[in-house]
This record gives structure tokens, C-alpha cells and sequence, in this order.
């Protein structure tokens, strides 16, 4: 998936902005708390409006030059920072439900990520970090998902940062 991303958003006093051009292949946004990931990931997903700029996904302009698609429209899946999960579904069922009618490929991702040993678990009997992991890294990869965003990574990227700059 390829991104092309050159944006500008005032929250508050802060300006967040990004300029990336990023070619076929998994993209990782990191870095400190408090930077802006999740607001950019916002703006790819359609959850935030950019003040200007411009956002292409796989060569598919998603806001800019007088687009603004609405998030449904996207191909985008965001996964929330908190644990929002089906209770009801299994494993299987809740990554299912997010693909929607297209889930071809399904269990090729799956193998990948290799989380199929919990495809068949329950929300309730996982831990908080099984959770996290399969809620974000296989709703975005089981859906084919173009963004995503998990505080596992934030706070992964921010260990590793404090360890870098010691």
C-alpha cells in the first residue's frame, strides 16, 4: 500500500503536520507521546479534517484538491485505542465482521500475523496485551485496512525513544 501524505492540522496551540511519500509495503508512523500519530492516522482514516493539504492511498486521492472523502469511503480501518470488541464473537467472528463481505485472503493474513491459534478464543479469555495485539495487527491486516492505531506501538516507540536519546 502506498501513501502520499502532506498535511497541516491546528489542535489548539499545536500545529500537527506530516509530509510523506511512502511506496508499496507496510508503513510505520512512529514516535514520542504527544507528536501527532494518532491525529495523522485521524486524518487518513477521515476522522479528522486537515486545515490543507493532501492525502493519496494506492494512488486513490482520499482528501485534497477539492475531495474529502467520507470515512466510509475510504478502505480504512482505525482501530481505537481502547478494547472494543464484540463479546459475544469469537476471535474469528469479530475479524470477520470487520472485512465485511470481501474476506478473500482471509486466512493467508491471519497466517501471517500468526494469530490463528486465537482465532477460535473469546474476547473474555484473552489477556489485555492478546487483545491489543490481535484487535489491532489483525483487524487491520484481516481487513486490509489502509491505517490503523494501538497505544501497544505508542508505547513501544516511546521506550525505544527514551532509550535512543539516553
Amino acid at each position: 500500500m502506498s501513501f502520499e501524505i502532506d498535511v497541516r492540522k491546528r489542535l489548539g496551540d499545536a500545529e500537527v503536520a506530516l509530509t510523506l511519500a511512502a511506496g508499496d509495503g507496510a508503513t510505520v508512523l512512529f514516535g514520542p507521546s504527544g507528536v501527532g500519530k494518532t491525529s495523522i492516522l485521524k486524518m487518513v482514516a477521515g476522522l479528522l479534517t486537515p486545515d490543507q493539504g493532501r492525502i493519496v492511498v494506492d494512488g486513490v486521492t482520499l482528501f485534497g484538491e477539492g475531495v474529502n472523502l467520507p470515512p466510509e469511503h475510504r478502505r480504512a480501518g482505525y482501530v481505537f485505542q481502547e478494547a472494543r470488541l464484540f463479546p459475544h464473537l469469537n476471535v474469528r467472528a469479530n475479524l470477520l465482521y470487520g472485512a465485511g463481505p470481501d474476506a478473500s485472503g482471509f486466512e493467508e493474513r491471519i497466517g501471517f500475523l500468526g494469530i490463528g491459534h486465537l482465532l477460535d478464543r473469546w474476547p473474555r479469555s484473552l489477556s489485555g496485551a492478546k487483545r491489543s495485539a490481535w484487535r489491532s495487527d489483525g483487524h487491520c491486516s484481516a481487513t486490509r485496512a489502509s491505517c490503523c492505531s494501538t497505544s501497544r506501538w505508542r508505547r513501544s516507540t516511546d521506550r525505544a525513544a527514551r532509550r535512543s536519546s539516553a
